[in-house]
């Protein structure tokens, strides 16, 4: 299950088990429960912070659970519901957020990077990926609305409809990720821009965010 750690005044949140390199951190029913409890625990926190997700081996993460999905085909509702709302909480925080993207970032998964302010993937290998023309899964308004606020309407169109998997330098030149950059200098990257804007937390902040995504996050809202 997901983990907290702290570096100074960055809260980095795995996305995967410790001791764990191959789990493709999916979004189980529990595995969303227990990201919110650790961000509960950040926003509880005190004076500057900043938050970093990240991943250890060869996945970020490949997204939604498709095979809880289906065994449970009844919960499809209440289940997107709350995968979305993960992505409008990312997306408001009330502090710097910063994507470390070790591995291959797929579908729901890459939504959940785009959610954040900054992203920072791995160069050489790993794949950030729309499949979802590709496996039959529309995209959601809300998960629509999310990925073209985030890119241009050219970037959009092409991940969205070709299903292409993007490498670090490709997806740095579509403006998918921020920094492309060898495994070595993923997180303390991540780390570092997060870092360098701690003190902005605030409800300020929060509110800014909350503005400027206002449309986004009311799709979102299920």
């Amino acid at each position: 299950m997901p983990y907290l750690e702290r570096s100074e005044d960055v809260f980095i949140l795995n996305l995967g088990s410790p001791g764990k390199s191959d789990t493709e951190n999916r979004f189980h029913p529990d595995w969303l429960a227990e990201v919110n409890a650790l961000l509960d625990e950040v926003e509880a926190s005190e004076g500057p912070a900043a938050l970093v997700t990240t991943a250890t081996g060869k996945f970020y993460s490949n997204g939604l659970d498709l095979d809880w999905l289906a065994s449970h085909d009844d919960q499809w509702q209440p289940y997107v519901a709350q995968v979305q709302a993960l992505f409008g909480r990312v997306l408001t925080l009330q502090m710097v957020s910063v994507a470390a993207l070790p591995g291959h970032t797929f579908a729901a998964g890459a939504m959940f990077a785009l959610a954040h302010d900054r992203r920072v993937m791995r160069v050489d290998r790993g794949f950030f990926c729309f499949p979802e023309v590709d496996i039959n899964i529309p995209f959601t308004q809300g998960m629509n609305d999310l990925i073209v606020s985030r890119l241009t309407p050219a970037g959009a169109h092409e991940s969205m409809t070709t299903g292409r998997r993007y490498g670090g330098t490709d997806a740095l030149a579509a403006g998918l990720v921020d920094e492309a950059v060898p495994l070595p200098d993923v997180l303390p990257n991540a780390i570092a821009a997060a870092q360098a804007l701690a003190s902005k937390r605030g409800a300020t902040l929060a509110a800014i965010k909350s503005t400027l995504y206002a449309p986004v996050v009311a799709s979102l809202t299920i």
